[in-house]
């Protein structure tokens, strides 16, 4: 072989040799999976945010891909299938998946793990101002935006009119935030149910094209007993102010949106996420992806948890002096 050939030959594999040994250790990496929601919810704004974080992007050892998805039901069931290896849950979703009790669902999910309280999940029903619809029972056959079929907003809309008498009297429409908003702007529905913190991009959006209210939801629920009935639910007002035009408290119910992992991840990765996440930088961080996370702090973050902590998560809560 001609010398100069062959000199040009041992350099092309020596390049390939040492772009296969750094792809093979990208390929390495551990891969997590975080379940967010659909658009104009704040599950996904949560998945996003931890998945951007520098620290979080600095990590040797693995990397955060974040995933939308129909939000809390499909999180869960994809978590504990190991589809997903972490996501956004709501706690009565965790403790019903556990106790095998999810409506049409015995299946037990026992492997999806608390990992911290994010923050309280309220609902909201928002009609248009003038049209006499002043309780949830008022809206028997009207048309009504009800979340993404596979949503916790879904699952908890369909718990809470199925308490109150109406899930199979209204016109129920599958929808995430944003869509339910735009349809209800064009008027082809006259209400729609929101479960995701104050204040929702999608209400202010509704409130841009037609004169709103909220729905007083706390009252249906005294009422009815539902607070009796579904004890992981607490009571909270939507304060006057949060939505242009609405100028009154609106009591409502909410429940607490919770971090979760899979029992198979690795209890490292859970405890270093955890650290980056809940430190100052990384609180600030989060602040500055909405204001609703304000409410993640330290001091708070096993609030809300009624279920089984990760083994990551024990071990950062426990150095955190809060259990």
């Amino acid at each position: 072989m001609n010398k100069g050939l062959f000199r040009v030959t041992v350099a092309v594999c020596a390049i390939l040799a040492v772009g296969l040994i750094f792809s093979v250790d990208v390929s390495a990496k551990t891969r997590v999976i975080f379940g967010g929601g659909p658009a104009g919810g704040t599950f996904q704004v949560v998945a996003n945010g931890v998945q951007v974080y520098g620290p979080v992007k600095a990590m040797k050892d693995f990397t955060v891909r974040a995933q939308s998805s129909a939000g809390s039901v499909e999180n869960l069931r994809k978590i504990e299938t190991g589809r997903m290896h972490m996501g956004v849950v709501y706690s009565g979703h965790v403790w019903l998946g556990r106790e095998g009790k999810m409506k049409n669902d015995p299946k037990k999910y026992t492997k999806v793990m608390a990992v911290s309280y994010l923050y309280g999940a309220p609902a909201q029903l928002v009609v248009r101002a003038g049209s006499g619809i002043k309780s949830t029972k008022d809206l028997v056959g009207k048309k009504v935006g009800v979340g993404n079929a596979g949503s916790g907003a879904f699952a908890n809309c369909e718990l809470f009119f199925t308490h109150m008498g109406v899930w199979d009297k209204i016109e129920r429409n599958a929808m995430g935030y944003n869509d339910a908003a735009q349809a209800f702007g064009n008027r082809q529905l006259d209400a729609f149910w929101l479960f995701t913190a104050f204040p929702s991009g999608a209400v202010i959006m509704a409130a841009q094209t037609n004169d709103i209210e909220l729905v007083n939801l706390g009252k249906d629920a005294e009422e009815s007993q539902f607070f009796k009935n579904y004890p992981y639910f607490a009571k909270l007002s939507v304060p006057a102010g949060t939505y242009k035009g609405v100028d009154y408290e609106a009591p409502s119910f909410q429940d607490s949106a919770l971090w979760v992992a899979t029992a198979d991840l690795d209890p490292e990765i859970v405890y270093q996420l955890l650290s980056a996440i809940y430190s100052p930088e990384g609180l600030k961080h989060m602040v500055g992806q909405k204001k609703t996370f304000k409410e993640m702090q330290v001091t708070d973050g096993i609030k809300g948890i009624v279920t089984p902590l990760h083994p990551g998560a024990a071990k950062f809560w426990k150095e955190k002096g809060i259990m």
